[in-house]
């Protein structure tokens, strides 16, 4: 009986991990609220790494005391602002070695997959503008944020649809780690965002990189060894609270 390798799926998250983190990163929030509103707010959140566009989002439109129905509206000018600033020259910088990594684990067999808190058109815009090809992606097997609250809500559409296969997720903070702790996805650290090693190391991760280019034969060799995600769980929907009409 002729034998078939289990497919590994490789998702990246993105900020902090395939292009380097931007210089403000919660600017374009607060500043697509103010679009939907048509006026000027004070800034009263803190960006936090690892969260979702639609959790950001919804912390920001609560600490104005605003209803969660202006919610899709904010993401809108989200996605517009985002559009905006690529076609005025905003670019991001890729973080070292992941270009090569993302090649290299193409020309393995393996897919690379994306599993972040962006929507899959402000994902493309970020890659296209650090310079990644694109279509070195496998967008059918890619999951995004912008419809999910908490993090966990991604990991679980992940898990649904990768099970029994062989995957891992790739990311910069303890936020992905955590999770993919919650629906058994194993986790990958790279200290190329905001976190260092040690932090890193307080995580689950099965391999804790410095980056893409230093740790690239450690990456790779613990995701080879790994073994298939067990078979489909039920895991409980994470958006329970959230915004209606985004589920």
């Amino acid at each position: 009986m002729e034998h078939h390798p289990v497919p590994t799926t490789v998702l990246w998250d993105i900020d902090g991990t395939l292009v380097r983190n931007a210089a403000s990163p919660g600017n374009l929030y607060h500043l697509a609220l103010e679009r939907a509103l048509g006026r000027d707010l004070p800034l009263l959140v803190g960006h936090q790494h690892g969260r979702t566009d639609a959790g950001i989002i919804v912390e920001h439109v609560r600490a104005h005391h605003l209803e969660d129905d202006l919610v899709p509206t904010v993401s809108g000018h989200l996605r517009d602002l985002s559009e905006e600033r690529h076609r005025s020259g905003d670019r991001r910088t890729p973080a070292p070695g992941a270009i090569d990594l993302v090649r290299r684990f193409a020309a393995l067999g393996w897919r690379n997959g994306l599993l972040t808190g962006n929507s899959a058109h402000r994902a493309r815009i970020k890659l296209l503008g650090a310079g990644f090809d694109v279509d070195a992606f496998d967008w059918e097997h890619s999951y995004f944020g912008d419809e999910q609250v908490e993090r966990s809500g991604v990991t679980a559409l992940a898990a649904a649809a990768l099970s029994g296969t062989r995957a891992v997720i790739v990311g910069d903070t303890p936020r992905d780690g955590e999770a993919a702790d919650a629906v058994g996805i194993p986790f990958l650290a790279v200290a190329t965002g905001v976190y260092d090693v040690d932090a890193l190391r307080s995580t689950s991760a099965v391999a804790v990189a410095r980056d893409c280019v230093e740790d690239a034969r450690l990456i790779e060799e613990a995701i080879a060894g790994l073994p298939p995600l067990a078979e489909a769980q039920t895991t409980r929907p994470s958006f329970d609270g959230g915004p209606p009409g985004q589920r």
